[in-house]
């Protein structure tokens, strides 16, 4: 008996998806609960498992938009089950094999601590290729033999670039670039958005890192980064100033007295914005955790719909990729945005003297149609205060202002 695989649903609002991959080819035999598609909507990549064991036929192709309810393939659950799984034939490697020791050739990739097939990695291995060089064309980002040969024929130079080429190369949007591009255009049509600037010493937080970071990575497992300090800073801030956390609402605004604080990464298929839930609740670590948690499943597509859903503030990084200054665009239906950039040394005036201190721009943009030129200035300017003085995280306030409850 033949069973249809249908595209589930993944979210109310998503009616399409994209068949980005499959790993399965057209009548290998399948287990079930096995995965055997990658799809993509757009707002996240998911996949799809089989449902029963069987043969799998191939009725969608890779790049296809499929609606919800589409038969992505079947699977024949009374097709007979293979004895044993085939090893595939390694083909031999020109000029390469005959220098190479048998057991050279059959090293498993892990040795080298690469993705690779294992003749790909045995040449790696033997020739002591950097893998810099190498540009992966498999499946999965898997290291070939053409890729390592190509390395070594053409050092200094990226493999398969033509020198002096003028080729051009055309691909279809994913839908999750399509979104981000809906969105952003949106985003700049339909706000009053404007950004306010202002600059904070890293001293201090600097300081404390450097003091701290070894400890704190032995009592909780995970780095002490920029990241929780700013987001602690800004859910004080937050807290102090509601309309920056606010959201319009038809006529209305909503207000909201939680910080559920947007991260924006940097994954392989564009910039994705998952969510820390009340972050306001967190301490340091457990946001340091949370951070590296959301990060790497970004990084991986593994992200859920839940996870980027909802949010009522955005804090951005572009200083992980050198950027010294920018005007971030706000996260819609949010209202305003708070945009990190590169610590560097400046020379500043301080008490009649010029020293040298680590310096960073910080730029908020916002809706000026809920937050005011007053609120947003303060906002930067308090979470400036904070994050100059880290003391002030622990209470949102002077310690001694709040032992003496003044």
């Amino acid at each position: 008996m033949a069973i249809e695989i249908k595209v589930p649903s993944v979210g109310e609002s998503i009616t399409e998806v994209t068949l980005v991959k499959w790993l399965k080819k057209d009548g290998e035999w399948v287990n079930r609960d096995e995965v055997i598609a990658e799809l993509e909507s757009e707002k996240a990549t998911f996949e799809i498992n089989a449902e029963q064991a069987g043969a799998i036929k191939i009725i969608a192709k890779e790049g296809d938009t499929l609606k919800i309810g589409d038969i992505a393939c079947s699977i024949d659950t009374d097709a007979a089950k293979p004895e044993g799984k085939t090893t595939p034939v390694v083909e031999a490697v020109p000029e390469v094999k005959k220098e190479l020791p048998q057991a050279a050739v059959a090293a498993p990739a892990a040795e080298i601590g690469v993705k690779a097939t294992p003749v790909a990695a045995a040449i790696i291995a033997d020739k002591k290729v950097d893998l810099k060089t190498v540009t992966a064309s498999g499946s999965n980002g898997k290291i070939i033999k053409q890729d390592v040969l190509e390395a070594i024929n053409n050092p200094g130079r990226k493999p398969g670039v033509e020198l002096f080429g003028r080729n051009k190369r055309s691909e279809k949007m994913s839908n999750l670039r399509k979104t981000i591009s809906r969105r952003l255009v949106e985003a700049k049509n339909t706000t009053a958005m404007l950004t306010t600037f202002n600059e904070v010493d890293m001293s201090a937080i600097m300081d404390i890192r450097a003091k701290n970071k070894d400890k704190f990575k032995e009592s909780h497992g995970v780095n002490l980064g920029f990241m929780s300090f700013f987001t602690k800073a800004c859910c004080f801030a937050l807290q102090e100033w509601p309309a920056v956390n606010a959201m319009l609402d038809g006529e209305n605004i909503q207000y909201n007295d939680y910080c559920d604080v947007s991260i924006a990464v940097a994954a392989p298929k564009g910039l994705v914005v998952p969510v820390i839930r009340n972050a306001e609740s967190l301490s340091m670590a457990e946001i340091e955790k949370k951070v590296v948690e959301l990060a790497t499943k970004a990084k991986e597509n593994k992200l859920t719909i839940e996870e980027m859903s909802g949010g009522t503030f955005t804090i951005t990084n572009g200083g992980v990729f050198g950027s010294l200054m920018s005007t971030p665009i706000i996260n819609i239906p949010q209202s305003a945005i708070l945009g990190m950039h590169k610590i560097q040394d400046r020379p500043m005036a301080i008490n009649g003297q010029v020293v040298i201190k680590p310096m960073m721009y910080l730029a908020l943009s916002y809706d000026h149609r809920i937050i005011d030129g007053r609120e947003s200035v303060s906002f930067l300017v308090r979470v400036k205060e904070l994050l100059e003085n880290p003391a002030l995280l622990l209470f949102g306030k002077d310690p001694v202002k709040s032992l003496l409850e003044l």
